[in-house]
């Protein structure tokens, strides 16, 4: 089983975090069930970007992003090459580092 290694965030989970997550799972479903409480403010449904992220590490063995992945991904704040919305992303089968941005866009936080 494929490390997640979650980097620290000062808000969301300050003393990073290290878990085993299974194939297939989106980055964004793991970090939810081990507590990070990662923005998804369309519900997963690759309407915003609330849950960018950046992949430091293990790019390679993630699923390829979608034109409608990339479509938002253009609006999200700090965008880099390494950028993902975590809800799109499909983990595979090799350890991945994860960085979440400090800020997001989102006007409204929903607390989920």
């Amino acid at each position: 089983m494929p490390q997640i290694i979650i980097l620290p965030h000062e808000e969301l989970c300050p003393d990073g975090m290290v878990v085993e997550a299974e194939p297939g799972q989106t980055i964004c479903d793991v970090a939810l069930q081990n507590h990070v409480e990662i923005e998804h403010a369309c519900e997963k449904s690759c309407a915003c970007t609330t849950c960018h992220v950046y992949i430091r590490e293990g790019m390679e063995s993630l699923n390829e992003n979608t034109e409608d992945e990339d479509d938002m991904l253009d609006k999200a704040w700090g965008l880099d090459p390494d950028s993902r919305l975590s809800c799109q992303t499909i983990i595979g089968d090799e350890d991945l580092v994860v960085e979440i941005p400090k800020y997001t866009i989102n006007m409204v936080s929903e607390n989920h």
